[in-house]
Order: structure tokens, then C-alpha cells, then sequence
């Protein structure tokens, strides 16, 4: 609608400059010629004259050949000129005389007019100007203003430390701007300062900003939100005169807190890039930094900022004194995760055989963003089959839908396809089986889902934050399982494996250029991984090693990529009648769970 209007207003602007134009130039699209007293006499005498109108001390006519004309009277013949030379000539019928009165309407009314076109045109700019800035108070006449949004206690539900499941370390750091925030006497008597600003890094989806109200909300303090973004604008020195706004705004409701969402869209490096800084954003962020620490003193103030590229802010803004305290808000491990799975079940009917620790564990790498959609959707699954309780089936169907997409149990697959599908998959699956410490395998499917024709899906028992070389040796071997029973039981290989060694192949190039496990390139890391994100990740990759290095890490990824394929086709070509009957289950049934599917490798 916006644009419709904006549209309209542009294309009533032109026409209401045309028509102003054509107004301004109309009166001299013709000219009359100017005569001399004498040369008016002379052409009445030669009868060149056919149209004479006197106004005033002036006359104007049309000569013969159609041309206009005006003329000054002397004083001496102003009030004798037409019984002297002009009644005779109207006497005999050659001319035809005209006598106006001078026209005595006042130049301000003549100019109305072209005043209301005026106003018109400015009314139509300043409206398509505030459509532009998005409306209401954010219009043209406040560029300078600032866009955060106030959140009162009294505007709806306060968030708290309760509502927050699996950040219990997060939280400890936090209480004590709570506390200081309700009893600062206490830290001011000690000579403590508490920190000025608070900067939360971590993965998007993992509560940042959700924390930041639990704060507000326990310390019972009005609470400023807005987004990087909102500083930075068309017109330079608009991003510093925001800062300076939201500021002042914040030291009339002080205390508070003052929350920065992607903090990195204004407080990126300066001087990074090519060409240069950007004048406008480097504005604003020197503005930033002098109203944290810098001439203004800002107490009460706590400035909260969330980014998922704390890599890329400028040295400045992570300084003591500004942001003095950096919280590391990580994904949450299977406790956590239970523990909000919970928070986002409390108002959602639970069937009996729902059980949120066995979710819990079904969902590694899971941020809180995703559980809670996950939840929302089996609610929305058991909606759609008007049931009152949420069952584990569809918790499950939720998790699955959530990580590959919904199942497209209507397309039509060939039975060629088909087969070569159930057989990949169970050469993933039996693989896993058949390596002692890999993860248990929880489903095996053949029912294509987002971009897959299938997978398989494991149940890790354990959270793990790191792994050793011979689980990643033995990841390797898993992921290849699909390629290898291509090539073994059909003799040829198709598409389906390219995610799988897309997979692996950076598996083995971490190893070797990362993680130091390459026996020939010894405990050494190749390359850079800080990205320039102002030139792009391959143009601001370095490299700092030669041609020969680079060859030697092509030929250990090569290496430890042919270990993991020889040792996947050997375990599954000493197990084929397993495999077997794995790959014709799933073109019977299409999907297995995981107690089937170890019924089927026992050979029950």
C-alpha cells in the first residue's frame, strides 16, 4: 500500500510541476512589440492600425499583419490622444477602439494561484518523505530521532531468569547487573564499578536477546531495544544524532537498559576494506564509543549488545569501559535442552508417552530458536489430525520435519530409484553398526524429505565437544557407506552421495590443515580461517603456504579418504547378506526405527 501511494504522490508531483511551468512560462509564449509615440502616430496616419485598446497611459492594438504591439502616451496626450488622432479614424469605420480601466486587483491575489500550486507540491513531498521514512514519527522532520522501542513492566508480560532454561552460567554472570541495577549504593560504597556494557556472542537462535529482557525483567528497569541497523542511514551524521538521542532518552528513565541487537551492522572495524571506511557508520560508532566512555558520564545506563561476529567489532568497543563483560552464549547441551523443551511445553496438553529427555537427546546442535519451533510444530501436526494431546510420534515427525523438511510421501519414484535409495541408506545405517563407539542408529528412511530421496538418523548417546582422530576416521567410513554399497551391489554410482562426500571431504581437510592429525604434515594449521566478510570468504581467505604444502594436503585428504572408503567396503562386503536384507526391508516398509532395525542385523 505504501508503494502504491508513493507511486501516486511521485506522478502527481510531475504533473503538478508541469502544470506551475506551463503557468510561469504561459505569459511570454508571445511578446508584443513595444512602439514609440511617434511610430504608434505613424502607423495610425499609414491605416496599419485595425485594433487600438486604450489602459491607462498605455495602448496596446494589433497591426494589420497580426502582430501585437504596446505604447507609452506622453503625459500631454494622455487625455487628448483619442479625440486627436484615434475618433476620426473610429468615425470612418477603419479601426475599432477599446477603453479599459486599470485593473486594480492587488498582485498578492494574481499570485494565488501559483502559491497554492506551491503548497500542493510541498504537502505531496513532505508526505511521500515520511512514507518513505516508514511513517508516524519517523518521518522527515525526525531523521535525527531514535528509532528504540521502550519496554515497560506495565506493557505485558515480564520476562525473567525463570523463563530462561539452559543458560545457568550465563545467568550467574547477569545477576550482577541485576543486582546493580537494584541496589547500586552497595557496589558504589565498595568502589566497584560495574561494567558499562555487556556484549553477548554466540550462534543465532541461542537466547541473546531473550537473556537481555530476563535482565530488565528481574531488575524491574525499563528496557531500550534496537537493532544495529536502525542507526545507520542515507544521509550522513543521522546514525550519531540517533545515538546521541537514544541516550538522552535513556538518562530520563535511568536506570535501564539499553539493548543493541547485530551490534556488528554499526560497530564493524573501521578502515576495513577496499577503499576504505564508510563515512556514515563510522560516525555513528565514534558517537557509540564517546557515550559509553567517553566525555558523558552515563550512569545507571547498561548497554546490552548481541552478535553472532564479535571477530569483525572494532578493537574500541571491546575495550574495558565499554564493553568490559563478554558472555559466550553457546548451544545448549541435553540438559539444557530438556530444560526447554519444558519451558516450551508448559502450555501445550503432553500426551503420556512423551518423554522430553529422549527429545532432548534426539536433537544435538539444537538451539533454543529450533526447540521451541519444534514444539510449535507438533502442535501444529496434532491440530491438523484434531487431536487434544500432543503424542511422541508427532514429536518426532516435528524433530524430522525441522532438520530435513516434510516427508513427500506423494512423489512418485521409480522402482530403479527406489532401489538404489534403500540400498545407500542401508549402507550408511549397517556401516554404523558395524563400528564399534559410532552413534546408534535411530531411523532409516527411504521417503524423500526437503532436498534428500532419504537418511539416516542417529541418537548420539552423549553430547561431545570434541573428537578424536579415529571417530572422525570412523565418521568418514560412515558417510562413505552409501557410496561404497552403490558401487558394490548396483556397480555403478549415482548424485545421491554428493552431500556425503561433500561432507567428508571437508571432514578430511580439517584434519589436515586444522586439527594437525596428518603424520606427514605433522601438528601444523594451513591457512586462515578469519574471513574478511568486506572482501567476501574466498577473495579474503590468506593462504601461507607454497604450491608444494598444497599438493602435500591434497594427497593426505586423498589418503585419508581412500582408509575410510576401503575400510567401509570391507566391513559391508563381510556382512552383504545383512545389508541385503536391511536394503529389501526398506523398499517394503520404507521407513524402520532403530529397535527394527537392530532386529534386522541380529537376523530376526
Amino acid at each position: 500500500m505504501k508503494r502504491f501511494f508513493r507511486g501516486i504522490s511521485i506522478y502527481l508531483i510531475i504533473v503538478l510541476l508541469i502544470m506551475l511551468s506551463t503557468r510561469m512560462l504561459g505569459t511570454n509564449v508571445e511578446k508584443p512589440v513595444e512602439l514609440s509615440f511617434t511610430e504608434l502616430v505613424t502607423h495610425l496616419n499609414d491605416g496599419s492600425i485595425n485594433k487600438i485598446t486604450s489602459i491607462g497611459n498605455t495602448v496596446e492594438g494589433e497591426l494589420n499583419d497580426g502582430n501585437k504591439f504596446t505604447a507609452i502616451l506622453p503625459e500631454e496626450t494622455r487625455v487628448t490622444f483619442y479625440h486627436d488622432y484615434v475618433k476620426e479614424l473610429v468615425d470612418e469605420g477603419k479601426i475599432v477602439y477599446d477603453a479599459e480601466q486599470i485593473p486594480t486587483t492587488p498582485w498578492y491575489i494574481e499570485m494565488l494561484p501559483t502559491i497554492f500550486i506551491l503548497l500542493i507540491f510541498g504537502v505531496f513531498w513532505m508526505v511521500m518523505m515520511q512514507q518513505t521514512q516508514g511513517g508516524g514519527n519517523k518521518g522527515v522532520m525526525s531523521f535525527g530521532k531514535s528509532r528504540a522501542k521502550m519496554q515497560k513492566l506495565e506493557d505485558g508480560k515480564i520476562v525473567t531468569f525463570d523463563d530462561v532454561a539452559g543458560l545457568e552460567e550465563e545467568k550467574e554472570e547477569l545477576q550482577e547487573i541485576v543486582d546493580f541495577l537494584k541496589n547500586p549504593k552497595k557496589y558504589i560504597d565498595i568502589g566497584a564499578r560495574i561494567p558499562t556494557g555487556v556484549l553477548m556472542v554466540g550462534p543465532p537462535g541461542t537466547g541473546k536477546t531473550y537473556l537481555s529482557k530476563a535482565v530488565a525483567g528481574e531488575a524491574g528497569v525499563p528496557f531500550f531495544t534496537i537493532s544495529g541497523s536502525d542507526f545507520v542511514e542515507m544521509f550522513v551524521g543521522v546514525g550519531a544524532s540517533r545515538v546521541r538521542d537514544l541516550f538522552e532518552q535513556a538518562k530520563k528513565n535511568a536506570p535501564c537498559i539499553v539493548f543493541i541487537d547485530e551490534i556488528d551492522a554499526v560497530g564493524r572495524r573501521r578502515g576495513a576494506g577496499l577503499g576504505g571506511g564508510h563515512d556514515e557508520r563510522e560516525q555513528t560508532l565514534n558517537q557509540l564509543l564517546v557515550e559509553m566512555d567517553g566525555f558523558s558520564k552515563n550512569e545507571g545506563i547498561i548497554v546490552m549488545a548481541a552478535t553472532n561476529r564479535a571477530d569483525i567489532l572494532d578493537p574500541a568497543l571491546l575495550r574495558p569501559g565499554r564493553f568490559d563483560r563478554t558472555i559466550y552464549v553457546g548451544l545448549p547441551d541435553v540438559k539444557g535442552r530438556e530444560a526447554i523443551l519444558k519451558i516450551h511445553s508448559r502450555n501445550k496438553p503432553l500426551a503420556e508417552d512423551v518423554d522430553l529427555k529422549v527429545v532432548a537427546k534426539r536433537t544435538p546442535g539444537f538451539t533454543p530458536a529450533d526447540l521451541e519451533n519444534l514444539m510449535n510444530e507438533a502442535a501444529l501436526l496434532t491440530a491438523r489430525y484434531n487431536l487434544k494431546e500432543i503424542p511422541m510420534h508427532l514429536i518426532e515427525e516435528a524433530s524430522l520435519k525441522v532438520q530435513a523438511g516434510p516427508a513427500k510421501k506423494s512423489k512418485v519414484i521409480s522402482p530403479k530409484e527406489k532401489r538404489l535409495t534403500a540400498y545407500h541408506e542401508a549402507g550408511h545405517a549397517l556401516t554404523s553398526k558395524l563400528i564399534p563407539g559410532t552413534d546408534p542408529v535411530h531411523l532409516v528412511t527411504i521417503i524423500p524429505r526437503g532436498m534428500a530421496g532419504g537418511f539416516t538418523a542417529y541418537i548420539p548417546d552423549e553430547d561431545r565437544n570434541y573428537m578424536t582422530k579415529g571417530e572422525m576416521e570412523d565418521r568418514l567410513a560412515v558417510l562413505l557407506g552409501g557410496r561404497v554399497t552403490e558401487a558394490l551391489i548396483l556397480e555403478d554410482i549415482s548424485t545421491g552421495a554428493q552431500n556425503d562426500i561433500e561432507r567428508a571431504t571437508k571432514i578430511a581437510r580439517d584434519m589436515v590443515t586444522h586439527y594437525g592429525m596428518s603424520e606427514r604434515l605433522g601438528p601444523m594449521t594451513y591457512g586462515n580461517d578469519n574471513d574478511e566478510v568486506f572482501l567476501g570468504r574466498d577473495l579474503g581467505r590468506t593462504r601461507n603456504y607454497s604450491e608444494e604444502v598444497a599438493a602435500e594436503i591434497d594427497k593426505e585428504m586423498r589418503n585419508i579418504i581412500d582408509r575410510a572408503y576401503h575400510k567401509a567396503e570391507s566391513l559391508l562386503k563381510d556382512n552383504i547378506d545383512v545389508l541385503h536384507r536391511l536394503a529389501q526391508t526398506l523398499m517394503e516398509k520404507e521407513t524402520i526405527d532403530g529397535k527394527e532395525f537392530e532386529a534386522i542385523v541380529a537376523g530376526n
